[in-house]
């Protein structure tokens, strides 16, 4: 019997979800294609991969199996197809710049290796990373990632980028703002939306710690996109954004503040798969570490408490936030 790897990839989906409803919309199908699919996988391979019945989805005993060394096979495949000069395969997440400042590192260090540079989301960096189509993910590490896959790839802390509040340039000016004072804005899906992600659940935290609803715009995706929004808010618009384009916004005169009384910060990782390293991504990793260290990435310049999603809630400042 010879594999289908693409049905094998959908059930690696699947199984990373189980919830045929999610791994679907992951795979950009239809819910009863997707699960025509996997009957005709476990109909190939004479015998169950998934206990389902209308309200859960669990691995049988052979689908453990079958998904250890499925997420093998795939990474295995990916590196077959790859020629060997192919490049170095890193992600970044829209116009944000922190893989971008770090690819320039690397690209100034090391001219001569081809970077070869993709715009994906948190949960599809991680995808691809795991079965072989990334080298290196620059991404938001969830607690469903580290549960799904708690082998197989490695990642530790890059950047805490701090969010700042953006406001019309006819808006009044001030240094600093507290994130309570009036409804906040945010770029993203929320929770129960078709495009949910890593960064909203993330929002989704924020939101339940303070304590106050936002008012979510969707995820229009590039920063040009975001700005036009921007424009045509009404006065009195507070949008809380990553520094990456607070900063941009600042320069194009709108109004920028920092929140006061508790700063939430973003936690970016690198990732790699736990393999023996290329020389071009071990070098990409060094530098990344050099790039962290010469810009205090870790410890952004603020005396205000510092937040992020964790058991503890709030990691203060000067405080490793790993």
């Amino acid at each position: 019997m010879d594999l289908d790897l693409r049905l094998v990839r959908y059930f690696v989906v699947v199984a990373d979800e189980l919830h045929f409803g999610r791994a679907a919309a992951r795979l950009h199908i239809s819910q009863p294609a997707l699960s025509k699919q996997i009957r005709r996988l476990e109909g190939e391979l004479g015998f169950r991969l998934l206990a389902r019945d209308s309200r859960h989805v669990a691995l049988t005993p052979d689908g453990i199996r079958f998904l250890r060394e499925a997420r093998v096979l795939i990474a295995q495949a990916a590196r077959m197809m790859r020629p060997e000069d192919a490049g170095l395969r890193v992600a970044h997440i829209f116009d944000l710049d922190t893989s971008r400042i770090v690819v320039d590192a690397f690209a100034d260090r090391f001219p001569e290796l081809t970077v070869i540079a993709s715009s994906m989301d948190s949960q599809r960096q991680f995808d691809a990373l795991v079965n072989g189509l990334l080298d290196i993910a620059i991404l938001r590490v969830t607690p469903a990632m580290t549960a799904g896959h708690p082998s197989g790839w490695r990642h530790r802390p890059l950047r805490l980028e701090p969010f700042w509040i953006v406001s019309r340039a006819d808006d009044p000016a001030a240094e600093s703002t507290s994130l309570l004072d009036d409804t906040l804005e945010v770029f993203a899906d929320p929770r129960g939306s078709a495009l949910f992600n890593a960064h909203g659940e993330y929002l989704a935290a924020l939101e339940a710690h303070l304590g106050v609803p936002f008012r979510w715009l969707g995820n229009p995706g590039t920063f040009d996109q975001c700005l036009a929004r921007m424009h045509r808010a009404p006065r009195g618009a507070r949008l809380l954004e990553f520094e990456s384009y607070a900063l941009r916004y600042r320069r194009l005169g709108m109004r920028v503040q920092r929140p006061a009384g508790l700063l939430p910060v973003y936690p970016w990782s690198i990732a790699w798969r736990d393999e023996p390293l290329s020389a071009a991504a071990s070098a990409f990793l060094d530098v990344s570490a050099e790039v962290t260290a010469g810009r205090s990435w870790l410890d952004p310049d603020s005396s205000t408490p510092r937040w992020q999603p964790s058991s503890s809630g709030v990691v203060h400042a000067g405080h490793d936030a790993r």
